[in-house]
C-alpha cells in the first residue's frame, strides 16, 4: 500500500497540470494579517538594477495573500469598478472559458488556504442539481452556480473582485504564437488602463516600456508559452508614488516637468507583486497583481534601503528611471535618502563601506528572522 501511495504521488508530481492544495492557515486572523515583505523577498529591489524579468518559482500558498487591509481593498475596488466600468473590468469572448476556470480555481483555493474566511459551497439541491460556490465570511456574500456551469466573462471577474485583494490580467497564446491580453480585472493599475491593453499583443502593449521589446519580449513570450500549470512563478516591480490611489496615482497625471509637493518621507514605495499561472483546461495565462504600498519614512531605519534606493536611481539606465517618472520627485527625495543613510552610519546600523560598489545590493543580509511579513 505504501509503495502504491508513493507511486501515485510521484505520478501526480510529474503531471504538468498538477498543483498541490495550499496548506491551510488554521489560525489566520484578519485583524493582524500581513503579506510577505516585498522589500526583501522576490528580488523586488536589486542592484545593479536593469531590465529583467527576475522571476522565481511560486509556492502555491503564496498565490493570493490577504492582509489586514482586505476590506479596504475590496471597498476601493468596488468603487473603481462602479466609476470606471469596462475601462477596468472587461473580457473578450475568447476569454470566457478562462474566466470560468479562474473563478472555479479561486473558489476551490481560498477555502483551503483561508478556512477561517471562506466556505466552499458544494451541495446537491432537492431536484438533484449539484451546486458549487463560495461564501465570504467577512463580507457575508454568497456566490453559487451549477457545477460545471460557473459564471464566465465579466460576471466571473465581478465575483472575483469581491473575494481577493489582487487584480487579474489575463492573456492567451493565439495561432500566430504570440501572447495577447484578452481580459481582466485591473482596478489598481496605477498608471495604465486595461481598456488600452485588451485585444493587443504583448509587443504592442510594451512599446512605451524602455528596453522591454528589444531585450525581454522574446524570452518572456517563450516563458509564458512553455509555462506549465504545475510550475507557477512570481516576480515584482516597483515605483515611487505620492498617494495611495491605486487606480491612478497623482504622479501619473503630472504634466511634463511637473513636480510632487509632499514631504519626501511621505512618498510611497509601491510594489506590484505579480503571480503567473496557466490554467490547465482553458490554457489561459493569469497574471495576479497585488499592489502594496509602504511609506518611505517606515523604511528610514531599514539598513541600507535608503542608500540602495539612491544608487538605483543614480546608477541605473536613464530611460528606465525616467519611465518611473523619477524626475517628478528625485530633486526632493535625493537629499532625504542621503540624510537617512548618514543617520544609519552614525547609529551603527551600517558602515560607510557597506554603500560602496555593489555592496549596497547585499541589503538582505540585515534581515532578521521573523521580518518576512509586514
Amino acid at each position: 500500500m505504501t509503495s502504491y501511495v508513493a507511486a501515485s504521488f510521484l505520478h501526480l508530481a510529474a503531471d504538468p497540470n498538477y498543483v498541490p492544495d495550499p496548506k491551510p492557515l488554521l489560525d489566520f486572523d484578519l485583524k493582524t494579517a500581513r503579506t510577505r515583505d516585498y522589500v526583501y523577498v522576490n528580488k523586488t529591489l536589486r542592484y545593479p538594477y536593469y531590465q529583467t524579468m527576475a522571476h522565481q518559482p511560486l509556492e502555491i500558498e503564496n498565490w493570493m495573500e490577504i492582509s489586514a487591509d482586505y476590506e479596504w481593498y475590496l471597498s476601493e475596488k468596488k468603487r473603481v469598478i462602479e466609476e470606471q466600468g469596462k475601462v477596468v473590468l472587461d473580457s473578450l469572448p475568447e476569454n470566457d472559458p478562462a474566466c470560468q476556470e479562474l473563478l472555479e480555481t479561486v473558489a476551490d483555493w481560498l477555502p483551503k488556504r483561508y478556512p477561517t474566511m471562506f466556505d466552499r459551497l458544494l451541495e446537491t439541491t432537492e431536484p438533484g442539481e449539484q451546486r458549487d460556490g463560495i461564501y465570504n465570511r467577512t463580507t457575508k456574500e454568497r456566490y453559487q452556480w451549477e457545477v460545471g456551469n460557473a459564471p464566465d466573462g465579466r460576471e466571473a471577474l465581478t465575483i472575483l473582485s469581491r473575494l481577493v485583494e489582487c487584480d487579474f490580467l489575463m492573456g492567451r497564446e493565439r495561432e500566430d504564437g504570440h501572447i495577447y491580453f484578452v481580459g481582466g480585472l485591473v482596478a489598481f493599475p496605477g498608471f495604465y488602463l486595461l481598456s488600452e491593453k485588451i485585444g493587443k499583443s504583448m509587443y504592442e502593449t510594451h512599446v512605451p516600456v524602455p528596453q522591454f521589446n528589444e531585450k525581454l519580449l522574446v524570452s518572456v513570450e517563450r516563458t509564458l508559452r512553455r509555462l506549465l500549470p504545475s510550475a507557477p512563478f512570481e516576480r515584482s516591480s516597483w515605483e515611487i508614488v505620492d498617494d495611495k490611489q491605486l487606480f491612478w496615482h497623482n504622479i501619473a497625471s503630472l504634466p511634463e516637468g511637473g513636480r510632487i509637493s509632499c514631504d519626501p518621507g511621505d512618498l510611497l514605495l509601491r510594489i506590484d507583486r505579480q503571480a503567473f499561472r496557466k490554467l490547465p483546461k482553458s490554457r489561459g495565462i493569469i497574471f495576479a497583481v497585488h499592489p502594496i504600498v509602504r511609506p518611505l519614512h517606515t523604511l528610514a531605519r531599514s539598513p541600507l534601503i535608503p542608500a540602495l534606493l539612491s544608487k538605483i536611481h543614480t546608477d541605473s539606465s536613464r530611460d528606465l528611471i525616467k519611465y518611473k517618472v523619477a524626475d517628478a520627485y528625485w530633486e526632493a527625495l535625493e537629499p532625504w535618502l542621503e540624510a537617512r543613510t548618514q543617520e544609519q552610519i552614525a547609529e551603527g546600523l551600517i558602515e560607510a563601506a557597506d554603500i560602496e560598489g555593489k555592496g549596497v545590493g547585499e541589503f538582505r543580509r540585515f534581515v532578521k528572522e521573523g521580518m518576512e511579513r509586514v
